[in-house]
């Protein structure tokens, strides 16, 4: 029986397999990228590497993914805010934080003004990527399969964020 971590696992494999191999048999050019942002706070990549830990670099600034089911603050139960790791800006709630059963950190609304919505392409599929409003990090991706109220699937990756309890 497959259970949903290893269906989203498979996928996340298949996608990544796709897209490797839709580079060796297009001849059409890369489409140019979108204007980049004018973020409030920015740094060089060299700045940005010895400011984050490795893991928080592949993720925050080249918008990489931790593997499911690593990150302390999927356990984490305590009244709190959630922060990003690379501008300390104040992110989530831990009232609006739940158990997806995906292996990330999981929350159904961002705090006001906090993060920036994009539409995301990648990997064959149409998704929404989560960005820190102050820094441009990469938090995660943005779901419609979340709880009441909203209905939304905030997915997070745990080392993008830094939790302080209330």
């Amino acid at each position: 029986m497959m259970s949903r971590r290893n269906t989203l696992l498979g996928l996340g494999a298949l996608a990544t397999l796709l897209a490797g191999a839709r580079t060796l048999f297009t001849s059409k050019p890369a489409q140019a990228a979108p204007p980049p942002h004018t973020w409030e706070i920015s740094k060089t990549d060299a700045e940005w590497k010895a400011l984050l830990k490795p893991e928080q670099f592949s993720v925050l600034r080249k918008a990489g993914t931790e593997r499911p089911y690593t990150s302390p603050l999927n356990k984490e139960k305590r009244t709190g805010t959630y922060s990003c790791a690379g501008c300390a800006l104040p992110l989530f709630s831990s009232t609006t934080k739940f158990e997806s059963g995906t292996g990330w950190p999981s929350f159904w609304q961002p705090l006001d003004k906090a993060v920036v919505e994009e539409t995301d392409s990648s990997l064959f599929m149409k998704r929404t990527e989560v960005l820190c409003r102050r820094c441009g990090g990469h938090l995660g991706h943005v779901f419609s399969d979340g709880p009441r109220p909203t209905g939304l699937r905030y997915c997070m990756n745990g080392v993008t964020l830094n939790f302080a309890a209330a």
